[in-house]
């Protein structure tokens, strides 16, 4: 078994790597989303170049909600962080709004060019994201994306894991060292499914809906008139038990069928259809 003082002596040495990293640049912009990654990234930078050469990009679009957006504009002036709101169109583009296989990387491309313009636009040096080393094992075509326009990830160069990342927030007292994963709402349909607007605002009242409920972490995913409502294994019993609720509730969204898998929540779910060749042309 490890003991409790080596992970903290590993953690407290890759946060010291973390640190040396940022200490490296100049004046960063990074791209935040409110997320716990990115937190941990403008927490850091911030300490270490100061204010003044800190620029907290938050983006927002049709695929990701209004209520997340401005929550992460307001974590950030919290923090004390020069924050900038910007707005992407990602439906104008076909490959995106057709939801292939190649969706993600124009997700990512459009994402940290418009970055990119800022950084110039504004007179910083370099884009920093909140990648870390778990997202190397996952179905991630961003990455090539983001290895493309120059983006550099300092928490991977400081080996940091999630559980790493929750614990070095936790111990620096961000407030948000816990908070559940968001995801662009284009995870929720099947590839080569048209995404729309009105399948959009069905899947996001949807999933608003079953946190109010109190659903800790959910996806619902669009099957044309079928919503599949996944959550995490422990809590199947409560939808089950809330069942006529949720169903009149998701069909006066415009469901009219509404199912729950039953192998609970699972990151990434969609991505089972794609084939071994599809995964490997499209990773980063």
């Amino acid at each position: 078994m490890i003991s409790t003082t080596k992970l903290s002596k590993d953690l407290d040495e890759k946060e010291t790597v973390l640190k040396d990293t940022l200490a490296g640049y100049n004046r960063v912009v990074v791209a935040f989303s409110g997320g716990i990654d990115s937190t941990l990234v403008l927490k850091e930078a911030l300490d270490v170049l100061g204010k003044e050469n800190v620029l907290a990009v938050v983006a927002n679009s049709e695929l990701f909600t209004d209520d997340e957006y401005n929550k992460a504009i307001k974590l950030g002036s919290d923090m004390g962080a020069n924050v900038l709101g910007t707005q992407l169109q990602y439906l104008e583009n076909k490959e995106i709004r057709n939801n292939t296989s190649k969706s993600w990387y124009y997700q990512k491309q459009i994402f940290f060019s418009r970055l990119n313009e800022i950084c110039k636009e504004k007179g910083f040096d370099i884009v920093l994201d909140g990648t870390i080393m778990d997202d190397n094992d996952d179905y991630r075509p961003g990455l090539l994306a983001k290895k493309q326009a120059g983006v550099l990830s300092p928490l991977q160069t400081a080996d940091l894991y999630k559980v790493d990342v929750r614990s070095l927030a936790k111990k620096i007292g961000l407030r948000n060292w816990n908070k559940v994963a968001s995801c662009s709402v284009s995870s929720r349909f099947p590839y080569n499914t048209k995404i729309e607007l009105k399948s959009i605002a069905q899947v996001m009242n949807s999933e608003k809906f079953l946190r109010t409920l109190g659903c800790s972490n959910v996806r619902v995913r669009y099957h044309g008139d079928v919503a599949r409502v996944e959550v995490p294994e422990n809590e199947i019993q409560f939808v089950i038990e809330n069942k006529d609720e949720i169903n009149e509730k998701l069909e006066s969204f415009g469901f009219n069928f509404v199912a729950v898998d039953l192998a609970g929540f699972r990151s990434g779910r969609m991505n089972s259809t794609l084939s071994k060749e599809e995964l490997a042309e499209n990773n980063g």
